[in-house]
Formats: C-alpha cells, sequence, structure tokens
C-alpha cells in the first residue's frame, strides 16, 4: 500500500502562483511513477501532470502547460506541483496518484494509489 497526502492548497487570485505537495509512504517512492488530477464541481477528475520515477520525463494537459510544473524529490519522498498565472478555471480538488508501471498516465485508470486531495481556489 501508498498512502499519499496533499497539502498546500488554498485560496489565491487569478494571476497569482501555489505550490502544493504530496507525500507518500509505505513502498519505495521512487519506484513510482507520479500525477496530479484534478476535479472540479460537477465535471470529471481530469489530467494535469505526470512525471517519471527519475524525475527525467514529464507530460502536462495542454491547459496547464507553461504554467504548471510538477518535480519530485525522491529522497523526500515527495511530489510537488508549482501553478503559475493561476486562473479561475484551475478551482478544483487537486489529487497526487502513484502509478508502478508507465502506462497510461494520463488516465485515473492508469494509476495504483490516489490521495485525498487539496482544494485550490482561484478568485476573479
Amino acid at each position: 500500500q501508498v498512502q499519499l497526502v496533499e497539502s498546500g492548497g488554498g485560496l489565491v487570485q487569478a494571476g497569482e502562483s501555489l505550490s502544493v505537495s504530496c507525500a507518500a509512504s509505505g513502498r519505495t517512492f521512487s519506484d513510482y511513477h507520479m500525477g496530479w488530477f484534478r476535479q472540479a464541481p460537477g465535471k470529471e477528475r481530469e489530467f494535469v501532470a505526470a512525471i517519471s520515477w527519475s524525475g527525467g520525463v514529464t507530460y502536462y494537459a495542454d491547459s496547464v502547460k507553461g504554467r504548471f510544473t510538477i518535480s519530485r524529490d525522491n529522497a523526500k519522498n515527495t511530489v510537488y506541483l508549482r501553478m503559475n498565472i493561476l486562473k479561475p478555471e484551475d478551482t478544483a480538488v487537486y489529487y497526487c496518484a502513484a502509478a508502478l508501471l508507465l502506462r497510461a498516465l494520463r488516465e485515473v485508470r492508469g494509476y495504483d494509489y490516489c490521495g485525498q486531495g487539496t482544494q485550490v481556489t482561484v478568485s476573479s
């Protein structure tokens, strides 16, 4: 089992920046590829970003490319999502997820574990 705990969400104004973190425990963190998803009220959960186990490869949704940066620190068992130039449409609960295999990283079904989420609200 892998336990994932997100933190760092909050309320910001449009154009500002925010970072969220996800601390993992339970298994060897560096064995897992990691991803971030988000879910806004009334909408399906959608892919935001993913990073390979080594941090060498990253993937982004078109809607966040150039504004968000995913990174990880395997020594700290933590994955980060830095969000710049935030927009009201970025408002959602942000979830981190862990995948043992490199497959379907842009889809929820590609992951083995998911955290409880942290709320990010961007006011206009």
